[in-house]
């Protein structure tokens, strides 16, 4: 199942569109962000996560993918949490978008 949900990055005063897919799949409970992520985009796993638990949801114990498109753009900042979120949500079944 594949989750595609469409957000901005912003470069300065410019806006840029970023993709934010979420698969999930089998295996063990992991959570994997690629795309040319930061350190406070990669951070994102622990705050979505506990977000998601906090607002009455079961986090998915399965393997979670997550791509930021395109790749070649550094994605920066925390302002992806939302975007994130919502496609492990809506990945899982839990809400639909």
């Amino acid at each position: 199942m594949l989750a595609r949900i469409a957000s901005f990055g912003l470069c300065g005063l410019e806006a840029y569109p970023v993709a934010i897919e979420t698969d999930i799949s089998a295996g063990l409970p992991a959570i994997s962000v690629v795309g040319l992520p930061d350190n406070a985009v990669k951070e994102s796993r622990g705050r979505i996560r506990a977000a998601i638990k906090n607002s009455g949801f079961e986090f998915p114990s399965q393997r979670i993918t997550i791509n930021l498109a395109p790749a070649d753009t550094k994605k920066q900042g925390p302002c992806y949490d939302l975007a994130i979120a919502l496609g492990v949500l809506d990945v899982s079944h839990l809400v639909e978008t």
